[in-house]
């Protein structure tokens, strides 16, 4: 249906970063877990440590997945842009260049118990 509008419509983003109060959004997703429908979505400060992160709120939103206990977290694979990412757990979000809005997956390989055999 077209929309006719009475004068110039200007959109203002009100998801952007500045309105976060010096915090970010931040997706995660486990790949080949299916007890979770989406990604996380996390509201985390720039500076928090990267291992921070995953002791932290990720730890505790994966804790329902039967298979959460035997994460290794230092050898999961990480993907970032959909490609390799190898994340330093001891620096900042903002230092392993993760933005605002952006989307870090990833994939434990031999812990896949939720994923539907073909």
């Amino acid at each position: 249906m077209a929309v006719s509008a009475l004068k110039e419509y200007i959109g203002v983003p009100r998801d952007s970063v500045e309105h976060f109060g010096g915090k970010q959004i931040v997706y995660v997703s486990w790949d080949r877990h299916l007890l979770f429908a989406s990604p996380f979505m996390m509201c985390l400060p720039r500076d928090m440590l990267f291992g921070e992160m995953v002791d932290g709120p990720l730890k505790a939103l994966v804790q329902p997945d039967p298979d959460s206990a035997a994460v290794d977290w230092h050898k999961v694979e990480w993907m970032k842009d959909n490609k390799p990412f190898n994340p330093d757990f001891g620096k900042s979000l903002a230092e392993n260049g993760i933005g605002h809005k952006d989307q870090v997956r990833f994939h434990t390989p031999g812990l896949n118990s939720l994923l539907h055999a073909a």
